[in-house]
């Protein structure tokens, strides 16, 4: 359908590196969309791509107006760019998808008409995982299973950023100011009425993806520290054990030297017992250190992102 100066249906699209995938996006998308008797923009936030995404995204906008670009001053990562595209939407309800055409378009329509159902969130629940290694399949589960042990939010499992989000739940996510964000908790944390409509994952139709184990392993720190303190109690804990064992140890030393005299002391049993408590410390003070670092990215207070252009927007957009 064509452009409406206040869309109904948002489409948000983080684009890093995408340039070959762009066409075949378009297409698949404007075919479901033309589909649904909604009106709709779909906003593309460049993020600081190296390859000619920007220059196709212009082409695109120049050829179809409700294709819509935000062009981010640098590469400020995924979950900024998402953050980014649901600022800019205008729809009274918005849809993020990943531009590798692994969440499929044709699912928009089902998303839809749960949304037309009352329910203020519709998340897409992977049922395969097709194109990926077991490895990395195993990981995934394994995350989504302790993050969701872990927080007192509980975070859908096998779930990304693919789901449809009702006007009220974007206004609600726009008011957190946090620099750390991990988005899914970010959904599941403002509540409302949620439901998940299951669905089998595509592998990327082309490229290779940008995110490999050392990023994943990061984004995972950042989703366990954004939304669980499980980490700082477990350490306390263990603190609190090693402390019982040393006093308990430390009194037995003391009866034996009583009855049985002056005990030389053994250079191995020193050593693995230096080694040990020095290694809890160490351990213990990363933990800590993960959890202050992101302390001091939230109290510098920057701006989450800069844009650098925009294409396609007539209302002025904070």
């Amino acid at each position: 359908m064509a452009e409406s100066p206040d869309p109904e249906l948002s489409i948000v699209v983080p684009i890093y590196n995408e340039e070959e995938n762009l066409d075949y996006l378009f297409k698949r998308l404007c075919e479901n969309l033309n589909a649904i008797d909604l009106t709709h923009e779909i906003i593309c936030v460049n993020d600081g791509s190296h390859d000619n995404s920007l220059a196709e995204l212009i082409r695109h906008h120049q050829q179809n107006p409700a294709i819509k670009v935000v062009n981010l001053s640098r590469n400020f990562g995924k979950e900024i760019a998402l953050t980014a595209g649901i600022d800019y939407s205008q729809g009274k309800a918005v849809i993020p998808i990943d531009a590798d055409l692994q969440d499929p378009p044709e699912l928009i329509q089902d998303l839809v008409a749960k949304w037309k159902e009352g329910y203020d969130v519709v998340y897409a629940r992977r049922k395969e995982r097709q194109g990926e290694t077991w490895f990395k399949r195993f990981t995934a589960n394994t995350f989504y299973r302790t993050i969701g042990k872990m927080s007192k939010v509980p975070i859908p499992r096998d779930t990304g950023d693919f789901r449809l989000m009702d006007r009220r739940v974007v206004e609600a996510l726009k008011q957190l100011p946090e620099r750390n964000r991990f988005m899914k908790g970010l959904f599941a944390w403002v509540g409302f009425q949620q439901i998940a409509l299951e669905y089998d994952r595509d592998p990327r139709y082309a490229g290779t993806t940008k995110w490999n184990y050392w990023k994943l392993w990061n984004f995972a720190l950042d989703g366990i520290t954004a939304f669980s303190s499980v980490p700082l109690k477990i350490w306390s804990y263990l603190g609190l054990a090693v402390s019982s064992l040393s006093l308990i140890y430390a009194i037995y030393l003391v009866i034996r030297t009583l009855v049985s005299g002056i005990d030389v002391p053994g250079y191995a049993s020193l050593m693995v017992a230096v080694l040990f408590l020095g290694g809890i410390q160490l351990i213990s003070l990363g933990v800590i250190g993960e959890y202050l670092g992101r302390i001091y990215e939230e109290v510098k207070g920057r701006p989450l992102y800069f844009v650098r252009d925009a294409y396609g927007f007539t209302k002025p957009l904070g």
